[in-house]
């Protein structure tokens, strides 16, 4: 088996994996909280990002990989840390813009990982030399998706999650 198929069967792996920590332990324990303490404990899987920024950093990723790409991928990852930091403390003041500034993190971060993906798929990513970030792509991506994910099914039962 080549690098590139053990990479994307190392992300399904790991998503599955979390798929079900998160519905057999996680979930019915969030679902105990309120919709604040759930979506701040969730949250906080989105706050470490910011190690994005190492793509930027000369000799730890191959360097024919495309600045364009790192640089997207790095800064996309620090804007959604310090959102979703933001969110924590807006959340735990209990101000009237926490939900809305939430919705605007979740999406802003998802929208980020698709567009990573896409970038991934059209340059073949897994091909080149991906260091030690070959883990925050094959373990904690897959962490992040599923945490979006959870974040968006806590919004959408917003009405009946007690608050």
């Amino acid at each position: 088996m080549n690098s590139v198929a053990i990479f994307w069967m190392q992300i399904l792996t790991s998503v599955c994996v979390v798929a079900l920590v998160a519905t057999w332990y996680v979930w019915p324990s969030l679902t105990k909280l309120s919709r604040n303490s759930a979506l701040i404990l969730l949250l906080w899987v989105h706050v470490p990002r910011y190690i994005g920024m190492t793509l930027l950093v000369a000799g730890m990723v191959d360097p024919n990989l495309p600045r364009e790409f790192l640089s997207n991928a790095a800064y996309g990852d620090l804007i959604e840390a310090a959102l979703a930091l933001a969110s924590i403390f807006v959340l735990r003041s209990n101000l009237h813009v926490a939900i809305p500034l939430v919705w605007a993190t979740n999406s802003w971060g998802f929208l980020d990982l698709l567009n990573g993906l896409r970038g991934v798929v059209e340059l073949n990513v897994p091909s080149f030399n991906l260091a030690t970030l070959w883990y925050v792509y094959t373990f904690y991506a897959p962490l992040v998706v599923v945490s979006h994910l959870m974040i968006f099914g806590v919004l959408l039962k917003s009405k009946s999650w007690k608050n």
